[in-house]
């Protein structure tokens, strides 16, 4: 079989016995189809002329046959012997002495290629599969897993393969029927679907004279660029954010918009989100999936974790339901939908009453020795006892312990003798013996107060979660979960796999934190097999810098958080409650949260006016999308999509511009679920007039330096950065490598990939002669040589990677306030919320009106959100159409079958979908597998219209107030998550009664 070639993209002469058809005009009905490469005339009459039988008429005699009956099909019963089969020749020569019969051809041809590319499938679903694609007369012929991913342990797992049923049906996409084969201007309404086919240079001369005009007029601020997931074709996302940067534009985050970040990571932790790739998942002794349905959403890693039962391995699933993963765990737990945080704290409770936590962990690794002032609630500070002498910069940051003797000792690594939120030149080592348990009289500057510490704390919290109350709120029984949690407490490896069904809560960042503190109390982070492994969403790139430089190439970067920018401009202060109104304001009005377009100096805000959307599906995910479709889209004057099919968010745009496929350009992919970067390379020309991202982006730029050039527009100064936007070089300034000065050096896809690769410490690892090129990639897919500063662990020889290791093993302080895992946020509104520690609430009430169900919308088996939902392959392998899943009690309570056309509603819409009768759910809930496009509905919305707009204010902070080295906005570290769930709905059958 053919492998992958050398380094030049493999491929291989794609012409073969003269055959090359043009690709550019795949609505040619005379050209050869794929099944018949030569267009051989005599395959395309029904008998073969000389006896033989044409695969058409075959497959159509197979049908009859099976509709006779298995078995029991004979020649006179379909009417002729044309179907007979002669029973089994024996065959001696199976290579050369067997003459292939003419119907054989559908299945020998399959093993027939003229060239074979490697690629993957750049989807949001932290897969990053390694792909060999099969090319025949210049056409995709279909595509296999790679199965070559080195080993790095063998007592781990075989890597290989990775893949899934979406990847396998790729090929669909590349001639589909929805694929935009040419650039694209709306000539309707929104969403109508009239479009007018433009040539490239209307266009793009159209969109710059447009940008050109913005920048002029100072609105630069008012252009935003919004695309998903750099890691997982980190090329294409940096082409539109490179343009973008240059003009002044706003870059958007997006894993908090799709409810992907946990918020509780930052809080705790102080680290956007770092993972032990799946591998590890097999060291574990006790592993937890917790709201992580790994079989439906982890497909190419669902191995390690089914492998783990064969090494021993007790698995537990966390599930609502009784998942496709729930089903393969030793047991499964089913809290009521909402209460993640009670079971777990009512599970931490047990861990400490039974004393089972690991004490000296939580000494050294923990805030639970620190002071807290019970009169203000505060930590106790350095600087406000004059009996403390302290050399700290910041003695206001200085906290303070007990010591085994009484004494009042400084906490190592607190952020007053730190340099920034990162200072490895610190240590959190203890040269004393702190105690947890401290309640005493403290001498400060202003008086005697009383302090104790956060493990005292910790213990009032959790004695609100006796057994009793716990079952009471999550369903689950008394005995049940404190078994559990004494298993795990006593393991010796154990690790939690924590999923997005704990993210879309309105209080998500209470459940993360709750979950996190059972491994903090067991001491289960920084080894092999232990931690909490939180996946959702591709959030981090391995290859960062050369990412981050190529995006940004200007170091000034408007970045914004989504969910903010999405709800301010579509009304949410007009529609909200009065205290998050407020709190809104306050975080916006301090600078803690950037809102896009600026204020301007006379108190106005311009309204945004331009959005690009490249490589994701903004306006079809755009959580409380009524909102979105009447009050924002319309502020846009222009709204471009990108993309090589029409979806959603292109049906709602203005110009379409057609990208290349997964399998048409130059990329890289990676991801955290394991350590190797592998690339995307062209099997085959882009279809149509289609473009890489890359490309269009730069040609993008060339015009908008054609037109500010003709019109003689000057450089505009940066109101916020020292700098200016330049219109009549933005071209030249995309295409110049600036860490080097070479003009022209970044024009083409593949030369981006070098540089992302060379300019990046986990490919090219400073002072060692180890490099990975891109050649190299596609020889193989190559396991990185490091981990950059961005990562907790470092990347070892024959071991999977684990994080945290830097601060467990090596005792750097965590990049927090107190330097350690912070379970205690002194801020003033946790203080006011009571959300000091983590802590179990309700979520709002009534949002969406008053209904007896929640909604539900989880990801499912047969797209990577929106991507898949259309494909036609996939919709046979479920009901073709969007679906509710409700449970049987709650469908006979208002006389609904299963197959019937339903109405789920709320005060915000209606949306029509097929009922189906769901055993496995609890009752009250009604489950919609999420990102069905809106045009798949029968009412023009889809399942984000039930959703409001809605955040919680605590992820709305600075932290510290003044400073904000701990919590501060950073793209896809910290800002407010979108939030799906806390929506209460009801269901009828279509045509019912309203009331």
């Amino acid at each position: 079989m053919n492998g992958p070639d050398t380094p030049n993209d493999a491929r291989t002469d794609r012409k073969r016995d003269g055959i090359a058809p043009d690709r550019d005009d795949q609505d040619n009905d005379d050209a050869p189809q794929v099944g018949d490469p030569a267009g051989d005339p005599a395959r395309s009459v029904e008998d073969g002329g000389d006896g033989s039988v044409s695969r058409r008429r075959f497959l159509e005699g197979v049908g009859i046959a099976s509709l006779l009956g298995v078995g029991g099909a004979t020649a006179t019963d379909a009417g002729d012997g044309l179907f007979q089969m002669d029973g089994l020749d024996t065959v001696g020569d199976t290579i050369g002495g067997y003459e292939y019969r003419d119907w054989e051809d559908l299945y020998r041809e399959q093993w027939d290629w003229d060239s074979v590319s490697r690629s993957t499938h750049s989807v949001n679903c932290t897969g990053s599969c390694s792909w060999n694609v099969y090319v025949k007369n210049g056409q995709v012929w279909r595509e296999e897993q790679s199965g070559d991913y080195p080993r790095f342990d063998e007592s781990l797992p075989d890597p290989n393969p990775r893949g899934c049923q979406k990847g396998a049906c790729y090929t669909d996409y590349v001639n589909a029927d929805q694929r935009i084969k040419h650039p694209l201007k709306r000539v309707g309404e929104r969403g109508e679907g009239k479009w007018q086919r433009i040539s490239w240079d209307e266009a793009l001369t159209e969109i710059a004279e447009h940008v050109v005009d913005e920048v002029q007029a100072g609105r630069y601020d008012a252009i935003s660029g919004f695309t998903p997931i750099p890691a997982m074709s980190p090329v294409s996302f940096a082409g539109g954010s490179r343009l973008v940067n240059l003009l002044g534009g706003v870059s958007h985050s997006f894993y908090d918009w799709y409810s992907d970040l946990p918020p509780g990571q930052p809080i705790t932790w102080g680290t956007q989100t770092d993972n032990a790739e799946s591998a590890d998942w097999y060291n574990a002794d006790y592993l937890v999936a917790w709201g992580s349905n790994v079989n439906v959403t982890r497909i190419p890693d669902a191995k390690y974790f089914l492998d783990a039962g064969y090494n021993g391995t007790k698995r537990v699933g966390v599930f609502t339901d009784y998942s496709q993963t729930a089903i393969h765990t030793d047991e499964w737990i089913s809290p009521e939908p909402g209460t993640d945080t009670a079971l777990a704290l009512g599970m931490a409770r047990t861990i400490v009453d039974e004393e089972l936590y690991d004490e000296a962990h939580l000494k050294e690794q923990t805030d639970m020795p620190l002071l807290v002032r019970e009169d203000t609630g505060k930590f106790l500070r350095a600087s406000e006892v004059l009996s403390v002498r302290t050399d700290a910069d910041r003695p206001e940051w200085m906290l303070l312990m007990v010591d085994s003797a009484g004494q009042l000792r400084e906490a190592p690594g607190s952020l007053g003798e730190r340099d920034g939120q990162r200072d490895d030149s610190k240590s959190i080592e203890l040269g004393f013996d702190p105690r947890l348990d401290v309640e005493t009289q403290v001498a400060t500057t202003d008086g005697s107060v009383t302090v104790r510490t956060v493990w005292n704390h910790l213990r009032d919290e959790l004695a609100e979660y006796d057994p009793e109350t716990v079952h009471e709120t999550t369903g689950v029984g008394e005995q049940t979960h404190q078994r559990v949690a004494r298993e795990f407490a006593e393991a010796e490896k154990a690790k939690i796999i924590h999923g997005k069904g704990v993210n879309d809560w309105y209080h998500n960042d209470l459940g993360n934190r709750a979950i996190q503190l059972l491994v903090t109390l067991t001491g289960n982070l920084g080894e092999q097999g232990t931690g909490l492994d939180h996946y959702v969403g591709q959030e981090k790139i391995w290859t960062f810098h050369g990412w981050k430089t190529l995006s940004f190439p200007t170091g000034s970067v408007r970045g914004v958080p989504t969910t903010l920018w999405t709800y301010y401009h579509a009304g949410i202060l007009d529609n909200t409650d009065p205290d998050t109104a407020e709190k809104i304001r306050e975080a916006i009005d301090e600078g803690w949260m950037p809102v896009y377009p600026e204020e301007r100096d006379d108190g106005s805000r311009p309204d945004p006016t331009t959005m690009f959307v490249w490589r994701g599906n903004y306006f079809n995910q755009a959580k409380g999308n009524v909102a979105v479709e009447e009050e924002l889209w319309p502020k846009l004057d222009l709204v471009v999509d990108i993309n090589f099919r029409m979806d959603s968010t292109a049906l709602y745009s203005d110009i379409v511009l057609p990208t290349a496929s997964h399998y048409e350009k130059h990329d890289l992919s990676m991801t955290d679920m394991h350590t190797y970067v592998h690339p995307f390379t062209p099997a085959v020309e882009p279809l149509g007039e289609s473009k890489t991202d890359w490309q269009i982006f730069r040609e993008l730029a060339e015009k908008i330096q054609d037109v500010a050039t003709e019109r003689g527009v000057e450089p505009i100064e940066d109101r916020k950065f020292d700098r200016d936007i330049d219109l009549q070089s933005v071209h030249d300034d995309f295409v110049r490598d600036w860490s080097t000065g070479e003009a022209g050096a970044l024009a083409e896809d593949r030369a981006a990939c070098e540089y992302i690769l060379e300019h990046s410490e986990e490919s090219n690892p400073e002072g060692t002669d180890e490099q990975i090129t891109f050649a190299d990639t596609v020889e193989q897919p190559q396991r990185l040589l490091a981990a950059g500063d961005h990562w907790t662990s470092d990347i070892e020889d024959g071991e999977a990677y684990a994080p945290w290791k830097d601060f467990v093993q090596d005792k750097n302080p965590w990049p927090t306030v107190t330097g350690r895992q912070q379970y205690y946020v002194d801020h003033d509104w946790f203080l006011e919320l009571g959300e000091e520690l983590p802590t179990h609430k309700e979520g709002p009430r009534d949002t969406g009106g008053d209904y007896p169900m929640e909604y539900n919308t989880p990801h499912g088996r047969w797209s990577i959100h929106s991507t898949w939902r259309d494909n036609e392959t996939l919709l046979r392998l479920q009901r073709g159409e969007p679906v509710v899943y409700l449970h049987p009690a709650d469908a006979e309570e208002r006389g609904i079958e299963d197959g019937d056309t339903v109405e789920v509603f709320n005060d915000l819409a209606t949306v029509e979908l097929q009922a189906k009768i769901y055993p496995s759910s609890q009752r009250g809930t009604a489950r919609m597998y999420f990102a069905w496009e809106r045009f798949q509905f029968a009412n023009d919305t889809n399942f984000n219209s039930l959703v409001p707009m809605y955040m919680k204010p605590t992820q709305l902070v600075q932290y510290p107030e003044e400073s904000g080295e701990h919590l501060y906005f950073f793209p896809n570290y910290w800002g407010p998550t979108g939030v799906n769930s806390d929506v209460r709905v009801d269901v009828r059958k279509a045509g019912g009664d309203d009331g």
